[in-house]
């Protein structure tokens, strides 16, 4: 009896792999997922028409009443921006066919895209935020500050029905000194818990993300970082409400394997196209923080 041939190859596994690891970081290791409003539809333009802000008029009893005019403003975000990497590996370095080895490499290249895509968004919101604040001289490093700067942060939402959306506030991975201090020297139970569980994920209603230093860049013209953006970002941080801006990722990141005419082995890919919109209409809830040396 002649042995069973496997019509199930691994070719096939990879791809599932590749495909599930993607989207299990996006969700994971990023931060614009955690606070924006994510769209992965096919749309390629999202349409945000606002009116003029209505204001009422407190007089006297005339029984007479003032008219005016309603204006409509369009506002949209449209994709315009892909994050995109790609490699060759060759059949002679054994990488296709060692899954342990393909996953590591697999990971090593998801992580980049969904990191590039991260750090995208995150200028663009502090670029387009119109809310501004400037620390105290020593910014977030300088531990007695973190109090006054959470504060400050904290007061410009007060009053807005969106803030019960949740706040949040991104930091590089320097700041988290002082934070770290503050946070075991400020209040009993509070302090006892970092010093259990390290640095706090969350302070004074804040949801604290931190991401790498050099994270916030200035780009002074468009780069392999930036796409087609410019920002004005180096020594600056953002805050605001969460889901105020609106993060649009059709169909996700999309992967693949192919061959190459003329080459051993597999090229592996990945491509998303992407764009975000702080719009203009609550720009203020987004605020461009300025770090004050």
């Amino acid at each position: 009896m002649a042995d069973p041939v496997n019509t199930i190859s691994s070719f096939t596994y990879r791809n599932a792999y590749m495909s599930n690891r993607l989207q299990e970081i996006l969700k994971t290791a990023v931060v614009a997922e955690k606070i924006c409003r994510v769209d992965t539809t096919e749309a390629l333009t999202l349409q945000n028409p606002y009116g003029s802000t209505p204001t009422a008029s407190v007089t006297g009893l005339t029984g007479t009443y003032s008219v005016s005019n309603y204006t409509t403003t369009n506002d949209a975000c449209t994709v315009a921006e892909q994050v995109a990497y790609g490699e060759h590996i060759f059949d002679f370095e054994k990488l296709l066919t060692n899954f342990d080895l393909f996953a590591s490499r697999t990971d090593a290249i998801m992580y980049a895209m969904a990191k590039a895509s991260d750090i995208w968004v995150l200028n663009v919101m502090c670029e387009a935020g119109t809310g501004t604040y400037s620390t105290p001289s020593g910014g977030f490093t300088t531990a007695s500050n973190i109090v006054t700067i959470l504060a400050n942060l904290g007061s410009k939402f007060l009053g807005y029905a969106e803030a019960y959306n949740g706040l949040f506030l991104v930091i590089e991975a320097a700041d988290t000194v002082g934070f770290t201090i503050a946070q075991l020297t400020n209040g009993f139970s509070y302090a006892d818990a970092a010093w259990r569980n390290g640095f706090m994920t969350s302070a004074a209603g804040f949801e604290i993300y931190v991401v790498p230093d050099g994270t916030f860049t200035t780009v002074a013209s468009a780069d392999t970082t930036s796409g087609t953006q410019t920002w004005s970002n180096s020594g600056h941080r953002v805050a605001g409400v969460k889901n105020m801006v609106t993060y649009a990722r059709p169909r996700g990141l999309i992967q693949g394997e192919k061959e190459v005419s003329g080459m051993t082995g597999k090229e592996i890919y990945g491509v998303g196209y992407i764009a975000a919109k702080v719009w203009t209409n609550i720009a203020s809830l987004v605020i461009d923080i300025t770090i004050t040396s």
